[in-house]
């Protein structure tokens, strides 16, 4: 950063060492005879544009009740946006993406430990019903197997008397 400021100044330095030259009508092998105008342009850093869930909202329910012609452009053209805004955020909107269109990007939010335990015991319920599903299973082949072979089962105990 400190570099590129130093290359500034040395630069508008020069250019304004080729002014003095020029209207004094001495030209150099250093400096041009002709007056280099800065540049005015400002460059800026680019940053993303972020738009918020009621923004986009606001934005397709008054495209939507636009209806002369070259009234959306129109409003593209005075909120500074492109017809694939709108495209993509009705697409999203109609996707049932409302509530992921002010979703915030990035980390999920640390959860509680109620939360943490709320799921430990939600994944041990499907783990011990999938456990007694298969019980269950091998219980009902148990009971084929001792009507094939004609053994007594739990269920219809033989009375020796």
């Amino acid at each position: 950063m400190l570099s590129r400021k130093k290359l500034k100044m040395v630069a508008s330095g020069m250019e304004v060492a080729a002014g003095e030259a020029a209207r004094a009508g001495q030209a150099s092998a250093g400096f041009p005879a002709a007056r280099v105008a800065p540049d005015p342009e400002v460059r800026a850093v680019a940053k993303r544009r972020q738009f918020s869930a009621a923004y986009k909202l606001a934005v397709l329910a008054e495209a939507e009740r636009l209806t002369e012609h070259g009234a959306i452009g129109a409003l593209l053209r005075r909120e500074g946006l492109y017809s694939s805004h709108l495209s993509v955020w009705r697409r999203e909107r109609e996707a049932g993406a409302l509530e992921a269109l002010g979703r915030r990007r990035g980390r999920k939010a640390r959860s509680t430990p109620e939360e943490r335990r709320i799921e430990r015991l939600q994944a041990r319920c499907v783990r011990l019903e999938r456990e007694l599903e298969q019980a269950q299973t091998i219980i009902g082949v148990q009971k084929k197997l001792c009507t094939l072979l004609g053994l007594p089962t739990a269920e219809s105990p033989e009375t020796d008397s």
